[in-house]
């Protein structure tokens, strides 16, 4: 908002110029990078899934979805890191039946 000179309302005080503050790395923190990315995908194409994410993924063909929420949730701690892994897991499976469909 602009400064109005005035010493009263609600843009009161000296009028300024308004600056752009410059991107600072830290609010990249979290992002994955382009290696990071390719590393997890080739480390997942190598080892394939865990016992339980295919144990998961079994639940979702079989369209037990709230099994498969409450086994995630179990072995991963939180609701909101369940709900990631399923939606990554859904995503897994309707790629492959889009291979299968090819």
């Amino acid at each position: 908002m602009a400064r109005t000179g005035i010493a009263v309302g609600t843009d009161k005080g000296h009028q300024t110029t308004e600056r752009t503050p410059r991107h600072k790395p830290s609010s990249r923190k979290g992002q994955p990078t382009k290696r990071t990315v390719f590393v997890r995908s080739l480390i997942r194409e190598v080892v394939g899934f865990a016992p339980y994410e295919k144990r998961v993924m079994e639940l979702l063909k079989n369209s037990k979805d709230k099994r498969a929420r409450k086994l995630a949730k179990r072995r991963l701690g939180t609701l909101r890191r369940a709900k990631r892994k399923i939606e990554d897991l859904s995503n897994v499976i309707a790629e492959s039946r889009r291979q299968a469909a090819h």
